[in-house]
């Protein structure tokens, strides 16, 4: 029997017909290992790290130890006014264009752009 069934599927035999190296029919067995504890070295970016945490340090752990924190202005802010006199209004050019009107003539051609 040269030929595989493709239908059923086969466990020594490859969907291309090829025997396979490993399958569920004949497992291969791995070796043991010996059991080796994990000692942990210090890596070079562990070395930087702690370099730059003597050299920097944190301004909120800073805050923390001495217990200066610095006030905040938790007020509620104003909104801004405009308390000038260049704008005189604002006008409606086309649909909700809102625009601002500097002088009389100004408004008067606005208004008759609008009805044109």
């Amino acid at each position: 029997m040269g030929i595989t069934s493709f239908y059923m599927g086969s466990l020594r035999y490859g969907p291309t017909g090829k025997k396979r190296k490993k399958h569920a029919a004949n497992p291969v067995k791995k070796k043991n290992p010996e059991f080796k504890p994990y000692v942990h070295t210090q890596s070079t970016l562990d070395k930087l790290r702690e370099q730059q945490a003597k050299q920097y340090k944190s301004i909120m752990e800073d805050y923390m130890q001495n217990g200066n924190y610095p006030e905040a202005d938790t007020r509620k802010k104003e909104s801004p006014v405009y308390t000038g006199t260049l704008v005189k209004g604002i006008a409606t050019m086309h649909k909700s264009n809102a625009v601002p009107v500097i002088s009389q003539q100004e408004a008067e051609d606005i208004s008759k752009m609008r009805r044109n």
